[in-house]
């Protein structure tokens, strides 16, 4: 099994968006990934709750069968238009994956 968690910290504002909105927008698209693609066996993406000493707004954890799973996922074309957008409205990203 594969877990993939990746953390981003968020622009302010971006697109016309403010931070929250880019964060709910980011929210929305990930997880109607689940939908798409069946090589996902659980997608959750999460805010941070303690703006005051953490750097990370927004995380996704997903699970993968197997490897071969996990690039099917990766190279999906709505993953990559997902993955453009996000590029435009993060300032840093984080990401782990492991076998366990």
């Amino acid at each position: 099994m594969i877990h993939h968690i990746v953390m981003w910290k968020l622009k302010d504002s971006a697109n016309d968006k403010t931070k929250f909105e880019n964060a709910q927008l980011m929210k929305e698209r990930l997880e109607g990934l689940k939908e798409i693609l069946p090589e996902i066996i659980e997608l959750r993406v999460g805010f941070n709750i303690e703006n005051e000493y953490s750097n990370f707004d927004v995380v996704l954890h997903s699970y993968f069968k197997s490897m071969e799973d996990y690039f099917t996922y990766q190279k999906h074309p709505e993953h990559e238009a997902i993955g453009n957008w996000v590029f435009t409205i993060r300032e840093e990203r984080f990401c782990v994956d492991y076998e366990f």
